[in-house]
């Protein structure tokens, strides 16, 4: 098939990016822009797809029911990383390309990842960045661990230093994250880049505090060690915010265009305003195409203003759901966690 493959210097890329986040651009230097970005992506495709192979070997033996999923980073959360980090160059952006694996168990994250640190898994690619955001998670209450690779070939040397992120996290750890990232999506905020509402962001801190102290892992900083205090000011929040009656209404009104077959990659849109989220699949062999129609559907959001959208790939139809719940507004997970809390 033919991969994309990058077709412009690291000077004309980071020049497109930061045209995009701080300048104006209109007519042709606005299509020229977003065509330098759009390939930048695309060009991730094959080494991101390689690393996720590799992934996917490691972890099923660790978990059998892992879920393993990768995509290509939307261009707006693009434009918001660059527009949050000033110093950030669009070429150096570790996570354009990304692949995760699901599993059940803190030990069993940390046995994947230590496969890699260890250098266990027979891959050339150059290991230049590690976060273990569960011994040290983040303020919101974020909790996973990362692994960035540097792509290193000698057969495909036009990938050469583009970066890869790598995530392994729990079930639960999804689920938090998820969660937000469906509450950003329906409620037009971006908590996940630590903006939006204060209410809503101390709402996601106690319960990946509450998670953590599930997983008995290091709690969320700036919390109480008392859980008593954190449960009681958990359901106070989640009162107030009417989360449940909240995340079952996103899921209630939204209705879901999917496909009658299983594809390797699958194109999600989701208009909000319409309550509908619609599912195209591709083929391997189509994925030029599938590119092609992911940048089409991002120029029509970046018009209206509204939208969201994303290129992804998982083993089944079935993993779609489970690896990328939010489009679905599928908190399933996450609300049953809630619940315990609110008995309490």
């Amino acid at each position: 098939m033919g991969w994309a493959k990058p077709l412009y210097p690291s000077k004309e890329v980071n020049q497109a990016g930061e045209l995009l986040v701080r300048g104006n651009p209109r007519g042709k230097t606005l299509t020229h822009a977003l065509n330098v970005v759009d390939n930048f992506r695309s060009a991730h495709a094959f080494p991101l797809n390689t690393l996720q192979v590799n992934l996917r070997e490691h972890a099923k033996v660790i978990d059998p029911q892992s879920i393993i999923a990768q995509r290509l980073k939307r261009l707006f959360s693009i434009l918001v990383k660059l527009d949050r980090f000033k110093t950030m160059r669009l070429w150096e952006m570790q996570d354009i390309g990304g692949c995760r694996a699901i599993v059940h168990t803190v030990d069993q994250v940390n046995q994947l990842a230590d496969i890699y640190k260890l250098g266990s898994t027979r891959i050339r690619h150059k290991l230049v960045g590690q976060k273990n955001y569960i011994l040290q998670p983040k303020l919101d209450g974020y909790r996973s661990r990362h692994l960035i690779y540097r792509y290193v070939s000698d057969k495909n040397e036009v990938y050469n230093d583009l970066k890869i992120e790598i995530q392994i996290r729990t079930i639960l750890q999804h689920a938090w994250a998820t969660a937000v990232e469906t509450v950003d999506a329906f409620t037009d905020q971006a908590l996940k880049s630590s903006r939006g509402s204060e209410d809503w962001k101390r709402f996601f801190q106690l319960v990946g505090t509450e998670i953590a102290y599930r997983e008995k892992s290091p709690l969320i900083p700036r919390i109480s060690i008392d859980r008593k205090q954190w449960i009681l000011e958990l359901k106070d929040c989640a009162n107030a915010l009417k989360v449940r009656a909240t995340l079952l209404g996103f899921a209630d009104t939204l209705r879901a265009v999917t496909p009658n077959k299983n594809f390797q990659y699958f194109l999600l849109s989701l208009d909000q305003k319409a309550e509908q989220l619609s599912i195209t699949g591709y083929n391997q062999k189509e994925l030029a195409k599938a590119s092609k129609a992911y940048a089409t559907q991002e120029k029509i959001i970046r018009q209206k203003k509204a939208g969201d959208a994303v290129l992804v790939s998982v083993e089944s139809l079935g993993d779609l759901r489970r690896a990328y719940p939010n489009y679905f507004a599928d908190t399933a997970i996450f609300i049953k966690i809630l619940d315990e809390c609110m008995k309490e």
